[in-house]
């Protein structure tokens, strides 16, 4: 990619969307706002474009955005339906005039942790999923399936379990500091069913509550670092099951992912991997630093989990 083109990048997930617009290196400008069901879902194309949209116009004023090169989208949702990933990219290409990039969220974490090397990422949001692309460019993987049967040690599940420990200390369990923190959001327990039925996006309702967690635990609380213990169990098991084959002998992570950006949490996670043989290393970049690779070249590693649409795509 010549150093003036100006690409725009996506980062459209559950919880949040994020745009940018880059020219080369240079980060020029970006917006950000509410995320999405995922593009597999009815009507999932159109969501993910008017969303890319809006948030696109929340850029500051006076950027180049007529002069673009190229548009790459890291979307929730994209494992779940290729034809919708390639009907987004479709839209995108179309809209700008200009080649577009569609790639799942946690594809563009990697690409931009790795910088497109092989390797494994772990990633820790609302769900939680170990990413690990071989040599030949194939993808293994382990979690992500989701709030009802997998995401194990995300920040839903985290939130989640404190706020089960809480309602099972209203009803005579372990005593928790939990349950104080629990006040900012009801004012009784027993309103805290009735209020995440009233949540448009109950998993990211229940995430929000994962800070207030690893707060409790770090401050000494015996549920919530409990709670927080289990977590980093779970993932250490995630990250082994991905790397498993890895033929460097000794499996090294990236880790990313907004609950990671927690100190405490980091600290705790990386005790649990280093127990398990597994080194932790720096991550190069995001999810957006990913979908900016996607969308500047193509017949990179993770090509074939890349869904394109546009013409003159450069080598």
């Amino acid at each position: 990619m010549d150093a003036t083109d100006v690409v725009l990048v996506a980062d459209i997930g559950k919880s949040r969307c994020r745009v940018e617009l880059r020219s080369g290196d240079e980060l020029l400008g970006a917006a950000d706002q509410h995320g999405f069901p995922g593009v597999h879902v009815e009507n999932g194309p159109t969501l993910a474009f008017d969303l890319v949209l809006e948030t696109t116009t929340l850029l500051p004023p006076g950027l180049p955005v007529s002069t673009l090169t190229g548009v790459g989208a890291a979307v929730a949702g994209v494992e779940a339906s290729e034809a919708k990933s390639r009907e987004l990219a479709t839209m995108l290409s179309r809209h700008f005039g200009v080649p577009a990039a569609v790639l799942s969220d946690a594809t563009a974490a990697h690409l931009g942790a790795l910088q497109g090397g092989p390797g494994t990422t772990l990633i820790v949001g609302t769900g939680a999923v170990a990413f690990r692309f071989d040599e030949a460019g194939v993808l293994h993987r382990a979690d992500g399936w989701g709030p009802y049967l997998g995401d194990f040690g995300s920040g839903r599940w985290i939130g989640q379990q404190g706020l089960q420990a809480v309602l099972l200390a209203f009803d005579g369990g372990p005593a928790t500091s939990l349950s104080a923190a629990a006040g900012a959001l009801v004012e009784s327990p027993t309103m805290l069913p009735a209020w995440l039925a009233d949540m448009d996006n109950p998993y990211r309702a229940m995430a929000r509550f994962a800070p207030l967690v690893l707060h409790a635990a770090e401050a000494g609380d015996a549920v919530a670092h409990g709670i927080v213990s289990e977590a980093c169990r779970g993932l250490t098991r995630t990250v082994l099951l991905a790397a498993s084959g890895d033929p460097s002998g000794t499996p090294r992570v990236a880790i990313l992912g907004g609950v990671a950006n927690s100190g405490f949490f980091e600290g705790l996670l990386q005790k649990s991997l280093a127990s398990a043989g597994i080194e932790v290393v720096a991550p190069l970049g995001d999810g957006l630093d990913g979908a900016a690779l996607a969308a500047q070249r193509r017949g990179i590693l993770q090509e074939r989990y890349i869904h394109r649409d546009g013409t003159n795509w450069p080598d």
